[in-house]
Formats: C-alpha cells, sequence, structure tokens
C-alpha cells in the first residue's frame, strides 16, 4: 500500500513540474530555458522542423508559456496562439502604455544578444492589462530572434 501511495505521489509530482502537466505559473527560470532552448534548436533544425515543435503542445507551449520567434525587421515567424499572423509585420506593436514591444526586443537582442523585456499586456486569462516579462535571446548567426513571456 506504502508502494502505491508513493508512486501516485511521485506521478503526480512529476506531472506538476513537467512542462506538459505544468498547471502553476511559470517562473522566470523556466521562461529563460524555454527561450534558450528553443534558440538552440533553431540553430540545429529547419524553421519549419522548428515551428512544428513550437506549435505543439509539450515543452515549448505549456499554459501561458509559448515560443514566438520574429525577424530582425520584426516579422513573426512563429505566433503559436494564432498561427495566421506569421508572416505579418508587428515592428509598431506598442505595448498598453504606448512603448514600442518589438522594437524594445529587437534592440535588447542586438544590443545585449539576449535579456529581460517588460511591458504591460493583455492578459487573455483574466482579460485585464497586467505586466508580462519575456526573455529574449537572438539566435546566433541567424536572422531570428526567440522570446517566451510570463504575467507577472
Amino acid at each position: 500500500m506504502i508502494r502505491i501511495v508513493a508512486t501516485a505521489l511521485m506521478a503526480a509530482l512529476l506531472l506538476w513540474w513537467s512542462p506538459a502537466g505544468a498547471v502553476e505559473k511559470p517562473t522566470t527560470e523556466q521562461v529563460k530555458a524555454v527561450t534558450l532552448k528553443a534558440a538552440q534548436l533553431l540553430q540545429e533544425r529547419s524553421l519549419e522542423q522548428a515551428r512544428r515543435l513550437f506549435h505543439a503542445e509539450g515543452e515549448f507551449r505549456w499554459g501561458e508559456v509559448y515560443v514566438n520567434v520574429i525577424d530582425a525587421n520584426g516579422t513573426w515567424l512563429v505566433y503559436p496562439p494564432n498561427p495566421k499572423h506569421e508572416g505579418k509585420s508587428v515592428l509598431n506593436v506598442r505595448d498598453a502604455d504606448g512603448k514600442f514591444l518589438v522594437q524594445n526586443i529587437i534592440h535588447t537582442a542586438r544590443e545585449k544578444s539576449e535579456g529581460w523585456v517588460e511591458y504591460r499586456w493583455l492578459n487573455p486569462a483574466s482579460n485585464h492589462i497586467e505586466p508580462k516579462l519575456s526573455y529574449v535571446k537572438q539566435v546566433p548567426d541567424k536572422d531570428m530572434i526567440v522570446y517566451v513571456g510570463m504575467y507577472r
């Protein structure tokens, strides 16, 4: 009986900790790790191969976490919540305070190679404008920038 309870407890913990089973808010460490792993994947595989993984539920898409990919001109290359917007320019998108969000993401990638960008955005879960934090990473030797966000 103890072995059954222990096994059930371990299974529940694994589901709670795994991205596919995550129900808790992501941590900054998880968001950064997903971003860096996505950038590494884009170095090793084609955009099309990576896009399929980024769109699927799993290690790159769970809860509020999903991978965005833009090019240096601000064109969405990967946008899992609404793939029909892929190929569109988002260069002049502003956050709720009027800041040029995508331009800030591109600037962070160009100037620092990677880092955090803070802004205020509509959270679809709450339908309220909330602080959001995205980790940004320039994909080395490619005209691609990866970012993953989380509501604070």
